[in-house]
């Protein structure tokens, strides 16, 4: 893997590839200090094993993992939605709750446990030993569409186009209140804008919450850029105080439709995260819709299409997941149409 280091880059290597890497490499900071130390990286051509060592933008960085580790991970059955398999990728209709890969706290039950059930020895290594395959991944209690590299060239392939923002991606999303770019608020709001069509835009930098790890943070300096387009498929309630959005990424950080939208000030219903105390009125929705949404139990957001070009074939593959009933049943009960999306 090669890349370039970004405008004002942290004082350390290991802080800036951290930074830099793509999400989507699944490289964690510990896994790049251990590449680091082990000579497995080159900055401009020469060697650098000190994670401490300085770099500058636009250095250029080369990152070899090496063989793949052994897996330590069990294969289980648990049931999967393929919606496509060749022998290079497979394509997964991912439930809410299920887990993507392996981490502390949660070692089985996941994703990675199921296709290594499925897929047996011809996953791909390169994510590492916890993350065969993974070139992206959907939050536990998001559900959608989500692809998984079956060889290394299609892991290769696809990371590249990740990283190079190729991949087209759409996500539903279940918010309170509804955009609106005649709102002053929103207007006066640091990083967002709306475009034509009333394409709402939010632009900023995305980072870990400096005393909450759990939690991503909107920053305008540091972190990692991070772009969400959304527009209102739907609005709900008299007078309208929700909406089914339609959100679409230019990059892919951890939690950034619902970090971007609770920005916006229009959180997702059911996020225990960023959700915020925001509740529906009765009287704009009816008790039965408020009460529905109030007790909605996860973020309310479906990735819903995924298209990208096939790494070996060149073929452009799209596919697309109606809403999950949990959902759907939500739309219905604010008197919207969860078959009609627009």
């Amino acid at each position: 893997m090669e890349l370039r280091i970004s405008a004002a880059p942290p004082d350390r290597l290991d802080k800036a590839l951290a930074r830099d890497v793509p999400e989507e490499a699944a490289l964690s900071r510990s896994r790049l200090a251990r590449l680091i130390a082990e000579g497995a990286v080159t900055v401009n051509g020469a060697t650098v094993t000190d994670p401490r060592a300085r770099v500058e933008e636009g250095d250029r960085v080369t990152i070899r993992p090496g063989p793949v580790e052994e897996l330590a991970t069990e294969p289980e059955d648990i049931p999967l939605s393929v919606v496509f398999e060749d022998d290079a990728l497979i394509v997964i209709d991912k439930p809410a709750g299920l887990v993507v890969h392996p981490a502390p706290g949660q070692w089985t039950g996941t994703l990675v446990n199921a296709l290594l059930h499925h897929c047996g020895a011809s996953l791909s290594g390169i994510g590492g030993e916890k993350r065969p395959g993974i070139v992206h991944r959907i939050d536990k209690d998001t559900s959608g569409l989500l692809v998984v590299a079956k060889t290394d060239r299609a892991h290769h392939g696809l990371a590249e186009q990740f990283e190079r923002h190729s991949v087209d991606r759409h996500y539903l999303a279940l918010v309170t209140g509804v955009p609106d770019a005649a709102d002053p608020r929103l207007r006066g709001l640091r990083g967002i804008s709306f475009e034509a069509g009333g394409i709402l835009k939010v632009a900023t930098q995305i980072a870990r919450h400096r005393t909450d790890r759990q939690r991503q943070a909107v920053l305008f300096e540091g972190g990692r850029h991070a772009v969400t387009r959304a527009r209102v498929a739907q609005r709900f309630g008299t007078p309208a105080s929700a909406a089914l959005m339609d959100c679409w990424l230019e990059t892919g950080r951890t939690h950034q439709i619902r970090v971007h939208l609770a920005y916006a000030g229009h959180g997702l219903i059911g996020d225990p995260v960023y959700g915020g105390p925001r509740k529906l009125s009765p009287r704009a929705v009816g008790e039965a819709a408020a009460a529905a949404a109030a007790a909605f139990p996860r973020q309310a957001l479906h990735a819903a299409t995924l298209g990208f070009i096939h790494p070996v074939s060149g073929e452009a593959l799209s596919f697309s997941s109606p809403l999950p009933d949990d959902m759907a049943a939500l739309v219905a009960a604010l008197g919207g149409d969860p078959l009609t999306i627009g």
